[in-house]
């Protein structure tokens, strides 16, 4: 099923819904004409994902496979909306922890990288991890907002995110797909300036705003394997990016167990599994994001996200 946090004109807060064809029901609302106890927000969802579980079955099982306002059991509370009268928010609007990435994940991505900064490519012997500020984070149709006094030199990077649902430590390779609670897209917006004055990630990687996320979370049954899925990146309707996460050195079901090592994953932290080729400052000349453009973001099988860049000096006047 799809998965989103999303609002509304009478309700601003923000709740979890279940996206079908083109309607949204809330969960909360919906949960609680079938009395059932409710998870409101996404990451409590995530938290009691066994039974959060249930109830959304429960939802979906009252559906009957109808259209959700053909259902008068949710459409009598107004649990039930059109898409296009909602506002969808990044589905964990704010992770509790900061996003985990990964860097050269794709052998062209990383071959480019060191052609365009002048230094011999070796294929990395394990993943390069660093971490993006949860205050990037953004709405799947959120604003970009350039700062020159900030960086003038922002790229985009198209990549799959990896929602963890059931937490583990040294987890093994052959059980890491099990603690995957769904996927979805992120665009690892990242100001290259910055990246390359610091001589490190996180910084260029944590503007405020600098990763959309989403239209919603695709639960793991929707997506037996992860590594099967075509990823696109279009600035202005022109192609940027375009490959399949086949293509990635270290595929989903390897990360996770280096990553757990030692160290806990829990609930809702969000993984994003790196970039293929075509980014902005490996091109001849370099390409840059500038105010009035329009980046799409999208994976097979999940969805779109559509993210209009403005500058700063005219993002008061929006």
């Amino acid at each position: 099923m799809k998965l989103a946090s999303f609002s509304t004109a009478d309700i601003p807060k923000t709740r979890v819904g279940i996206v079908q064809g083109g309607e949204i029901v809330d969960v909360d609302l919906a949960a609680r004409a079938l009395n059932i106890i409710p998870h409101e927000q996404m990451l409590d969802l995530l938290d009691h994902h066994e039974q959060g579980r249930h109830e959304l079955n429960a939802i979906l099982d009252k559906a009957a496979n109808r259209p959700f306002s053909e259902v008068r059991t949710f459409t009598e509370i107004g649990a039930v909306h059109s898409l296009a009268d909602v506002q969808l928010a990044a589905p964990i609007p704010r992770p509790r922890k900061n996003i985990i990435c990964l860097g050269q994940n794709y052998a062209e991505h990383a071959r480019e990288a060191a052609q365009a900064r002048g230094y011999r490519m070796d294929e990395p012997e394990a993943p390069i991890f660093f971490t993006k500020a949860p205050t990037t984070v953004n709405g799947p149709y959120g604003i970009i907002v350039i700062d020159p006094s900030v960086s003038v030199e922002v790229d985009w990077e198209a990549e799959l995110a990896v929602i963890i649902g059931k937490g583990g430590k040294n987890i093994r390779e052959e059980d890491a797909l099990s603690h995957v609670f769904g996927y979805t897209v992120l665009n690892d917006v990242s100001a290259r300036d910055l990246q390359w004055r610091h001589k490190q990630y996180f910084k260029g990687k944590s503007i405020d705003g600098y990763c959309p996320i989403g239209p919603w979370i695709v639960t793991a049954d929707e997506i037996p394997d992860p590594q099967q899925l075509t990823i696109r990146l279009r600035v202005n309707g022109i192609t940027k990016q375009e490959s399949n996460t086949s293509m990635m050195i270290f595929p989903v079901r390897a990360i996770i167990p280096i990553l757990s090592q030692g160290m806990t994953l829990e609930p809702g932290d969000i993984i994003a599994t790196g970039t293929p080729s075509g980014v902005g400052f490996a091109r001849n000349p370099p390409e840059y994001l500038k105010g009035g453009d329009v980046m799409e973001t999208e994976i097979e099988g999940i969805g779109t996200l559509r993210n209009v860049v403005v500058n700063h000096d005219s993002y008061g006047h929006l």
